[in-house]
Formats: C-alpha cells, sequence, structure tokens
C-alpha cells in the first residue's frame, strides 16, 4: 500500500514539474516576444530620431564641399538643395557608371545626362581642368559619389560602365606639363582597362580627331591612320590618344574587355574653360571684351595662325553626349567619329577666319536685336544660284547684316549695312594675295565691339583641315546631331556673358594657373 501511494505521489510530482517547465518556457517565450517588439519599436524610434541628423550630417558635408571649394554663398544654399528630376530604375536596368575627368567640361554633361536617366553614377577627376561646381549640383544624392581621384594610380572600384574621359583636351592646357599628359593617357589607360578586367565592365574610350593629324585625305573616314608628328609640341596628346587606342584593342583580342572608341571632334557648350585656348571660346570671349582676336586677358597663345584658312567641324556638348551614351550601348567596337554634319557634305567645316566673324556677330545680333540678319540657309542659296557673287566677294560670314536698301549681295558695302561698318571686304593686295580666305576681316559696330581678326604665325603641327565622314554613326548609331548651330552658339554665348558678368560682380571664377618655372632636375 505504501509502495502504491509512493508511486502515485511519485506520478503527481512528475507532472507538477513537467507542468512548471511547461509553464516557465512559455513565460520565457512571452518575455522574449515582448522583449523583441520592444526592440523593434526602441529601433523605429531611433531611425525616427537619426533620420533628422543624418540629413544633417548630409548637409554639414555639402556645406564643407562646398567652402573648400571656394564658394562663398554655395553654403547658404546648399540647405535648400533640390536635385535635378531622377528616372527611377529598377535593380535590373540600372547601372553603375564610373566617368574619368567627370568633373570636367564633357564629363559633367554627361553625369547629368546619366544621373538622370537613373544610373548611379561615380565621379573621379583630379581638377586638373575639372571644377567642382560642374557636379556640384549632384553632391550629396544618393546615385551620385564624387572621388578626388588622380587615374595615373590604380583604382579599385565595382562598377558595369566606365566612361574615361580623364585628359587635358585643350592646347594649353596639355603643353603645360606633356609628361602628365602622357601618363594620364597612357597610364591612366591602361588603370582603367586592368579595373575593366577585374570587373567586367565595358570601357569607352574619349578619343580625339587629333589622331588623325594633319590629314592629308579628306574627309577623314574612321579607317584613315592619319598623318602625325611623333615629336611636336602636340605629340604628347595625339601620340598619347593613339596608343590609348591601340592598349584598348590589345586588352580587347588579347582579354576580351568590351571596349567603344569615340573619336571626339571640336566641342563647344556652357562649362567650357573661357581660357582654355579653343577657338569658340576665345573668339567669343575677346568679341564679349572688345579685345582684338589676337590675345584673351589671360595672355592666351594666339588664335588665328598662319593664313586663318584652316577648317574645324562643331558641335554642340549635347549631342556629343547622346552619341557617347549611344556608342557605349551599342555593339560597335570599333573607332566611331562623333561630330556635326552638314545636309549637303559629309561634316561641315570651318576656317577660323569664318568662325570669328560668325561669334562676333553673334554677339552683336544678342545686343541688336532689331537689326535684320542674312541666315545660314540663306546665304548658301545664294551660293548656289550666283556662285561667282561669292567667288568675287568672298562673303564668309554665317550670319551678316542685312542691306536694308535692298541692295544685291554683290553691292554690300559698309556705309549701307546695319550694323554700320559690320563687314569690310579689302582688296586681295590688303592682307595677303595668295589665299582666299585672307581677303577678308570683318569690324564690328563700333558701339558696340571694336573686335577685329589679326593675323599671326603659323603654330607648329596645326591642322589645316578637319572635315570628318560620320556616316557610320548615322548607319550603326541612328545618331547626328540635332542643336542648330546658332542655338548652340547662343547659349554658349550667354553663358559666358553670365560668367563676365558674375566674374566683374567678385564672385568666384577659377582663375588660371600661370606657368611656373622649375628649378632643379624636373619630377616624372
Amino acid at each position: 500500500l505504501i509502495a502504491g501511494l509512493n508511486r502515485r505521489m511519485m506520478k503527481i510530482i512528475l507532472a507538477l514539474a513537467l507542468i512548471a517547465y511547461i509553464a516557465s518556457v512559455w513565460g520565457t517565450y512571452t518575455n522574449m516576444r515582448s522583449i523583441q517588439e520592444g526592440e523593434v519599436k526602441i529601433e523605429q524610434r531611433i531611425d525616427e530620431a537619426v533620420a533628422p541628423l543624418r540629413e544633417k550630417i548630409r548637409d554639414l558635408e555639402q556645406r564643407c564641399v562646398c567652402l573648400f571649394s571656394g564658394h562663398a554663398s554655395c553654403a547658404l544654399l546648399v540647405l535648400s538643395q533640390k536635385y535635378p528630376p531622377v528616372k527611377f530604375l529598377s535593380e535590373k536596368d540600372r547601372k553603375r557608371i564610373l566617368i574619368t575627368g567627370g568633373a570636367g567640361f564633357v564629363g559633367s554633361h554627361l553625369t547629368d545626362k546619366l544621373m538622370m536617366d537613373g544610373h548611379e553614377v561615380t565621379v573621379v577627376d583630379n581638377f586638373f581642368t575639372g571644377r567642382k561646381r560642374n557636379v556640384e549640383h549632384w553632391i550629396g544624392h544618393e546615385n551620385f559619389e564624387l572621388i578626388n581621384h588622380d587615374v595615373v594610380e590604380p583604382l579599385y572600384i565595382e562598377v558595369d560602365q566606365i566612361y574615361h574621359l580623364a585628359s587635358p583636351a585643350s592646347p594649353p592646357n596639355y603643353m603645360y606639363n606633356p609628361i602628365k599628359t602622357l601618363k594620364t593617357n597612357t597610364i591612366g589607360t591602361l588603370n582603367m582597362l586592368g579595373l575593366a578586367k577585374r570587373v567586367g565592365a565595358r570601357l569607352l574610350l574619349a578619343s580625339t580627331s587629333e589622331v588623325y593629324g594633319d590629314p592629308e585625305e579628306h574627309p577623314q573616314n574612321e579607317e584613315y591612320w592619319g598623318h602625325v608628328n611623333p615629336i611636336g609640341p602636340r605629340a604628347c596628346y595625339d601620340e598619347g590618344k593613339r596608343v590609348a587606342e591601340t592598349m584598348c584593342y590589345a586588352y580587347m583580342k588579347q582579354e576580351g574587355v568590351e571596349v567603344r572608341v569615340a573619336r571626339i571632334f571640336n566641342t563647344f557648350g556652357s562649362r567650357m574653360h573661357m581660357n582654355d585656348g579653343r577657338v569658340v571660346s576665345n573668339f567669343i570671349l575677346q568679341a564679349l571684351q572688345g579685345e582684338p582676336l589676337t590675345e584673351s586677358e589671360f595672355s592666351l597663345p594666339r588664335l588665328v595662325y598662319g593664313t586663318g584658312s584652316q577648317t574645324r567641324a562643331f558641335q554642340y556638348v549635347s549631342d556629343l553626349v547622346n552619341g557617347l551614351v549611344l556608342l557605349m550601348n551599342s555593339n560597335i567596337s570599333s573607332p566611331v567619329n562623333l561630330v556635326r554634319a552638314s545636309r549637303s557634305a559629309p561634316t561641315l567645316d570651318w576656317d577660323t577666319v569664318k568662325a570669328a566673324a560668325f561669334l562676333t556677330e553673334s554677339v552683336l545680333r544678342g545686343t541688336q536685336r532689331n537689326t535684320p540678319y542674312w541666315s545660314l540657309l540663306g546665304l548658301s542659296k545664294v551660293w548656289s544660284v550666283s556662285p561667282h557673287i561669292c567667288s568675287q566677294t568672298s562673303p564668309f560670314l554665317l550670319h551678316i547684316s542685312l542691306n536694308t536698301a535692298g541692295c544685291p549681295l554683290l553691292t554690300l558695302a559698309p556705309p549701307a549695312c546695319s550694323p554700320a561698318d559690320a563687314l569690310r571686304l579689302l582688296r586681295p593686295s590688303d592682307v595677303f594675295p595668295r589665299n582666299l580666305f585672307e581677303r577678308r576681316t570683318l569690324c564690328s559696330s563700333p558701339t558696340v565691339s571694336r573686335s577685329q581678326i589679326q593675323f599671326l604665325p603659323e603654330a607648329q603641327d596645326d591642322p589645316q583641315r578637319r572635315r570628318p565622314d560620320i556616316r557610320k554613326a548615322k548607319m550603326m548609331l541612328g545618331w547626328e546631331p540635332v542643336v542648330p548651330l546658332e542655338e548652340g552658339l547662343n547659349k554658349t554665348i550667354q553663358y559666358f556673358s553670365r560668367e563676365l558678368e558674375h566674374q566683374a560682380n567678385n564672385q568666384y571664377i577659377p582663375k588660371p594657373k600661370a606657368a611656373r618655372m622649375k628649378k632643379g632636375r624636373p619630377r616624372h
């Protein structure tokens, strides 16, 4: 009996112990659950409290960047900064894109295009010619990153596409430090190709029309090998780009790297350096300032070399950017010329006298809006109907004053033109009798500008004629410039006017670096 009672007691005790254990486990579970719920609520409260702090930290970073970059007024505006509209892309469609030289003239416009298309953009620039203010409107955006880095040094980053634009592009800049220019175009390109190989990215090289040198074949298609002086003053840039192209195709053949090569011709637009020594920027600047078209206030190299009959092809920067994006996303691995073309010829090329005259007249047009002008189309019609008139008088302005008396073009004379003295046609003996374009000069209206063209000794290795063939870009990319030349130049003139106004008001404008004499053995 006692043994039976003991067994029952043991069972009851075991049952009670089991119930107590289950109750303790349940209590522990409920406590843990309540703790987790409490932690989630705490995390939410922390996030809510930290979010404004993060925004303040981001604003402070932007203010610091602006202050260190020299913008006194930027720090006051950055707290209320609003970004340009950005397209939303899914993870599948959004690309991680690296732009070397992305704070420069073309690179910053390419950054705008890719950012607004919804991609993640990383800009790398050493700010030799690039400027922070070209991309400062993106600083703080979640899809944008700016890195102060020289492509001569290796870069470790995960990207899908690489736009390699890093290199000085204007003669004063690449001649200022030819060794640095060579390093950027060779070692820098090698580093970017190595990066593309490691991460499996596609690389687009921004090459140049300078690979054709002073061409002996017109027009120049992509199969033309060029005519380049390998030891001349421009060789650091010309040969640097040629070897960069060679390295790209060597990596493509040996390592399987996807490469695209764009041969870029003269480009103009906003964010150009006013003192970069290019024909468009120099002529606009000097026409606005009313100076002779020889040297700018920054003591730049002379503008019109030799006879002034050299020709160039031009395009607006937005057209170039669209071409670069199309080329990057295409299946074309061979080089492609990117430049404006005319309807009647493979490309529209200008001699430097034409460019100077047109730009000066464009400035005049902006200040004398009531004055009628000949259009380019109208002038071309005159040429097609009466070529002997043009051959006799050599009217080379893309916009010349309309004769208010209704006289034919052959009888145009300064007293009959509006504005007065807008065009002066000289006898052959007045300038250089052996060249057609050397017989003309331009005198702007005395009430607007005193600019006049002056002919100076020809620069060494200066290409005489640039007339590219862009049929490949048209047929295989479906690309050609769409911004009218007049519209693009007017935008550029307005930009330069604002820059000069800011400069006059003592606002921030980057100053050119004076050449420094190096003592001792130069560092390579």
